[in-house]
């Protein structure tokens, strides 16, 4: 443990926003998220916001290269990583100039002064150095020589300069720990354990830490530190949890509570590739990963895997679901149980891969070749993955049919704490496979349904259960190919009906005053900031109902009749309306669509003023 002497009383804060910034060869994903593991080891609920560029490594100190991590903690419940940083902690010229327009007056700003050099400077169209040309007066400005002063600490431990300077990160973080009174001892383990093999490196950053951590403690520009205390959470095991992870763990998890073997078939792709490297550490779980050569071959390995009777799975952002289309269409075609994971990213075509939108709900909804029906499912936040992808393989496996899990950027790398939940109380998954013929001529006749409309699953090579299946259409029933007109039609039918019937519990509608005229309906990520616009809008004392749709195929059989009870319906969507397109169509609501498309996510402060207009007019048409 670092010690240090005498201090003054630390300054009580509610909840700060931090965000770190630099090059994306300066770490900064790796510092925001130690600061997070501390927050969330010291018991703060937090949310977090990565943002980093698509390119391996833009050119070092320009805009494009820019790499930040934002995080907020609190001492009390939140949903957003906030809106705008207390605190930016700008590591070279180009971090100040992507970021100092988000940061309020009055708000902190550290920066790195040995980055702040003529060369530097032009890069990024500075003309004079904002720490001295009186730009920032309006905020309070902590010039630290970062570079220089971690290169003083490890100057004696024989690495060059430039490998000492690597190492700036490390004091960033430490000095931001010792300003927020974080945990020390977990990121010095952490520190050693991801360097092992390189013990020199190892003790290297765990110096240049204590460095920042004892500048803070003896430097009098840092003589005030601030303290943000834990919050109070429902009782029980929590851990830091991004949404890709969640995600990996519920899909180990699927397998356990199935008790089938997992085959993940999958082609790495933005921002869905941790799924994939997550699931290949745990072999021991039964899973099976495969990197395959592309999208189209890794929904075809899952898809064969389900034949087989395993848990077929894939993963995949916007660009690969429309590869996988015609796969999940055979899915549909011949009934057999397959997950596919979109984590949706900005598109069209390759768009912003490390960007965050929700634009593949229609693509999930009919981006296939004919009438091609899947429930389609959609987490909220981080932590909700894991539920999410367990009600999604239940909805697999007792229908019988793929299942679309939309995620996106901001729930995939964004995190949260995660409630861990007992082992007894996650769901009994198992299944039956067909052991016998069910025809009554004595042979398997595939499309013999049951009450559900599911088919039997009969895995290849069980005596006596030999079928065909395939992409063209088959007869009811027996299964044989069929172009009869009235079969077809019928088997349409059926496939649609199946999918309609799936059991999804009803809508839940927030309304704590009961008095609300104006509902916001919304769905994925939007989750965080309409609920901290709709919080901020009651304490104003102005009533306003939320509802969060998880569902999205079948809709929650409530739907129609939560948007008729309200004057008014909002659907804030990070694409061009889609959701509300689909509201609209079936229930003839007049949902009011507020579109946001700029790959980052809506602010509370900017849902707060478009609601809040939209209270106003329902008031005035209600009076």
């Amino acid at each position: 443990m670092i010690s240090g002497g005498e201090s003054t009383q630390p300054v009580k804060l509610d909840r700060v926003v931090i965000r770190f910034a630099g090059d994306s060869g300066d770490g900064m994903q790796l510092t925001g998220d130690r600061f997070t593991s501390e927050a969330a080891a010291f018991g703060n609920d937090l949310a977090t916001l990565p943002n980093f560029p698509a390119e391996i490594r833009a050119p070092a100190g320009t805009l494009p290269g820019v790499s930040s991590f934002q995080l907020q903690f609190a001492d009390y419940d939140i949903l957003t990583p906030g809106d705008r940083p207390d605190v930016l902690v700008a590591m070279n010229p180009a971090a100040l100039k992507a970021n100092i327009g988000d940061v309020p007056a009055g708000g902190t700003v550290l920066v790195n002064t040995d980055e702040f050099v003529r060369r530097n400077l032009s890069k990024v169209g500075y003309a004079a150095n904002p720490l001295e040309d009186g730009s920032l007066r309006s905020h309070r400005v902590l010039p630290v020589a970062m570079a220089s002063l971690t290169q003083g600490a490890l100057s004696d431990t024989g690495l060059s300069k430039k490998d000492a300077e690597r190492c700036k990160n490390m004091f960033a973080l430490g000095l931001l720990s010792w300003m927020y009174g974080r945990p020390t001892e977990g990121t010095e383990r952490f520190l050693r354990e991801k360097f092992a093999r390189k013990p020199d490196i190892a003790e290297a950053n765990v110096l240049a830490f204590r460095a920042g951590w004892n500048y803070g403690e003896t430097t009098e520009e840092f003589a005030v530190r601030y303290e943000v205390a834990p919050a109070s959470l429902p009782p029980g095991t929590y851990r830091q949890i991004t949404g890709n992870i969640a995600l990996a763990y519920g899909i180990v998890a699927a397998g356990r509570c199935s008790g089938l073997p997992v085959f993940l078939g999958s082609y790495p792709i933005t921002p869905a590739s941790d799924i994939l490297h997550e699931l290949s550490k745990h072999k021991n779980f039964n899973v099976t990963t495969m990197q395959a050569e592309d999208e189209i071959a890794g929904v075809g390995a899952a898809l064969g895997a389900a034949y087989g009777g395993s848990l077929g799975v894939t993963t995949t952002s916007g660009p690969g679901l429309a590869l996988k289309a015609e796969t999940i269409g055979l899915a549909v075609m011949a009934e057999l149980p397959l997950l596919v994971i979109d984590v949706q990213r900005g598109g069209p075509s390759t768009g912003l891969p490390t960007k965050t939108e929700q634009a593949d709900l229609l693509q999930a909804m009919y981006g296939r070749n004919g009438e091609s029906p899947v429930p389609v499912l959609a987490p909220r936040s981080p932590a909700d993955c894991f539920a999410v992808v367990l009600d999604a393989v239940r909805i697999a496996l007792r229908y019988r049919t793929p299942v679309l899990l939309l995620s996106d950027g901001a729930v995939a790398t964004g995190s949260e704490p995660w409630l861990v939940p007992d082992v007894a109380d996650l769901p009994d998954l198992r299944v039956t496979f067909a052991t016998e013929p069910n025809g009554p001529d004595g042979t398997h006749w595939p499309y013999v349904r049951d009450a559900a409309l599911a088919r039997e699953w009969a895995v290849p090579g069980t005596p006596g259960l030999q079928h065909r299946i395939g992409g063209l259409e088959k007869a009811d029933g027996k299964g044989s190919i069929s172009y009869d007109p009235d079969n077809h039609d019928r088997m349409v039918r059926l496939r649609q009906s199946k999918v309609d019937g799936v059991e999804v519990p009803p809508l839940d509608v927030e309304d704590p005053s009961g008095r609300a005229r104006v509902l916001v309906l919304g769905w994925g990520s939007t989750y965080g900031p309409i609920g901290a616009a709709c919080r901020a809008l009651r304490t104003r004392g102005r009533p306003i109902a939320q509802a969060h749709l998880r569902y999205l195929n079948p809709f929650p059989a409530n739907l129609g009749a939560v948007l008729r009870r309200y004057d008014r319906v909002i659907v804030p969507e990070m694409n061009l309306g889609q959701l509300a397109m689909l509201v609209r169509a079936k229930f003839l609501v007049d949902a009011v669509s507020y579109t946001k498309v700029a790959g980052t996510t809506f602010m509370e402060s900017e849902l707060v003023d478009v609601l809040g207009e939209h209270l106003g007019t329902s008031l005035a048409e209600a009076a």
